[in-house]
Order: C-alpha cells, then structure tokens, then sequence
C-alpha cells in the first residue's frame, strides 16, 4: 500500500494556505500544519496535523516537513512588517526542509514583481524588473527557489492578483481598502482609475487551481511557473459594481481612494505606506495570461463573480441581515 501524501502548509491560517489545505484534502492528502498559536488554527482546520513552531526557525520547519511530500510556503511577515527581515529567513529554511526532506515547494506569487516594461499582459517568462521595496524582494525569493530547482528541489510557482475570499486576511486589498469588514456595506471605496482594468483571484478557486496542478506532479518539470488569471474587467469599477449588487447595497456610492491622504501619512503609517507603494499597479491595466495553466488543466476554475463576492461578504460581517436569511433560505431549498 502506498503511503498517503502529506503536505506541510505554512500559513495553513492564512487566504491562500487555507483554501491549498482545503483543496488538497478534498483530494485525500494529509495536512501538516506549522503554528505558533495551533490551539487557534485547529478551530479553522480541525482535521490538520497542528505542531507547534515558528516559520523563522530552521529546526522547526525541518521537523515538520519529515515524511512530507509537499511544502506549502504560504507564509508572509503580518501587515507587511519587515519583508526583508522576514520573509527571505523563512523562505530558506523552507528550501532547506525541502532538500531535507525531498518534498515539492509550492509559493503563491505575485505580480509585485513586474514593472511597466511587462504590462499589461503577463507572461511567465516575461522579465522581472520591479519598481518597489516588496517587488524586489519577490524577485529575490523566486530567484532563491529558481536555484534551489537546480540543486534537485522542485518547485511550483502559481502567481496570481489581488486575492478575495472568506478566508483572506488583513495584507488584502479587499478587506483594507474596498469594504469595511463587520458591518453592511454603505459605499465601495475603488483605488483605480475609471476605465483601468485590475486583476483579482477568487481564494477557493485559486486553491482548487494550486490542488489540480500538484496532482500531476510527476508530468511537472523541477521548476514551474504558472499564471492564474482570475476575474477580469476591463473597468476595474464593474468590479466595484459586483461587490455593491453582492452586498445588496446597488444605491451605495462607489468612492475614489484618497492616494494624497495615503501618501501624506506613509511616513507615520506602515500600512499607508506599503499602499501607496502599489499605486502603480492601480493606475494601468495588469492583467495575467493564464494560457499555460489551462493547457495543463484544460479549464481554469471559475465561480461566478456575484457568488464569489457573496461567500465574501458574508464572512466579513458585510451583509445585512435580511440577505444572509434569504441566502439560508436559498440554500435550504436546494
């Protein structure tokens, strides 16, 4: 009998690591999880393995991965502190556990490493020439495990863009910037200029894309690189009109972010601060070509915009409550 697969998920309480878990299981793998505070991830994956360890610490990150066929890096330094201090540290130990141990890295990217020579549509081969603090650092970790392939350690890049779901977590566009989390929406608060489009990846589709790639390991070369496309508008504010009809609020006034403000306060802010950063990515359409991925999978998964937008929602504390008993309702008669 073959040994079940197992998968050690860094970040298992995060959007991204999350929704991998959720999907992998779905799949039948065993799930491993690495927590300083286990007692509170195992409230939101109850049927993962919770040890309790630190990411910074090579030691723990190699005891975790024994035995594993799969590291999932999905870890980031909180509210953007410190990415340099952080978030390289952590990725090496990751690299050493999988040499240590021979399972695949999987890293959700990002397209904080582009700059406009690539826009507006992105290629995986295109080059990477960042114009910020974060992109740079991004460039670096994928270099990192670039090398690491070489040196007989595989590894699976899935990069995708703004990232929503009922699982996502404070680094969210979503939840910091368009809506208010814990109370019904009253307005949408957009970032981008009118008629610019805007990339945005649904978390439990971007997980199902992530699982159905790792379970053709065995046809995946030592370093694969792919791009989730996602949901595109062309006007990024048909996005903002979905998430207002979602909310039930279609009369709630879609607001311009205030760039000056964020960018007056970036120097007391941190959080306004790694914001106004990626004004860029805001002001030109940047979109990601998904044309690999789906000749690998043949489709890429889609839930509808207004469904996926609910299910947010609805985890963030944003719908009324008159919506939330017609949605219980809905589904009773399903």
């Amino acid at each position: 009998m073959n040994r079940s697969r197992t998968a050690l998920v860094l970040g298992a309480t995060g959007g991204a690591g999350y929704e991998i878990a959720e999907a992998l299981r779905r799949r039948g793998w065993q799930i491993r999880a690495l927590s300083r505070r286990p007692d509170y991830g195992q409230t939101l994956l109850p049927y993962a393995d919770w040890l309790k360890g630190d990411a910074m610490n090579a030691a723990d990150v190699a005891e975790a991965a024994i035995n594993t066929d799969l590291i999932v890096h999905a870890v980031n330094p909180p509210g953007y502190r410190n990415w340099r201090g952080l978030a390289l540290p952590m990725l090496d130990n990751t690299i050493a556990a999988a040499k240590a141990s021979g399972a695949r890295i999987m890293f959700p990217g990002t397209i904080y490493n582009y700059g406009p020579d690539a826009f507006p549509l992105l290629k995986e081969t295109d080059p990477q020439n960042p114009r910020t603090r974060k992109g740079a650092i991004r460039v670096e970790m994928e270099e990192r495990l670039e090398r690491a392939a070489g040196q007989g350690t595989r590894v699976l890049i899935v990069r995708a863009g703004d990232f929503f779901g009922p699982h996502s977590t404070g680094n969210s566009w979503f939840s910091e910037g368009l809506v208010k989390p814990g109370q019904p929406v009253k307005s949408v608060t957009w970032p981008g200029r009118k008629g610019v489009g805007h990339a945005w990846a649904y978390l439990p589709d971007y997980g199902e894309a992530v699982a159905a790639l790792i379970e053709q390991d065995t046809e995946l070369t030592a370093f694969e690189n792919f791009h989730f496309a996602g949901h595109w508008f062309e006007d990024g504010h048909d996005f903002a009109e979905e998430v207002r009809l979602a909310a039930g609020a279609p009369d709630a006034p879609i607001r311009d972010l205030p760039w000056p403000v964020l960018q007056l306060l970036s120097p007391f802010v941190r959080l306004f601060r790694e914001l106004a950063e990626m004004k860029y990515l805001w002001d030109v359409p940047v979109r990601l070509d998904n044309t690999k991925l789906v000749q690998r999978l043949r489709a890429e998964p889609h839930t509808p915009i207004r469904a996926a937008l609910h299910t947010t929602l609805d985890a963030m504390g944003c719908l009324p409550e008159t919506i939330r008993r017609q949605s219980e309702l809905n589904l009773r008669d399903c």
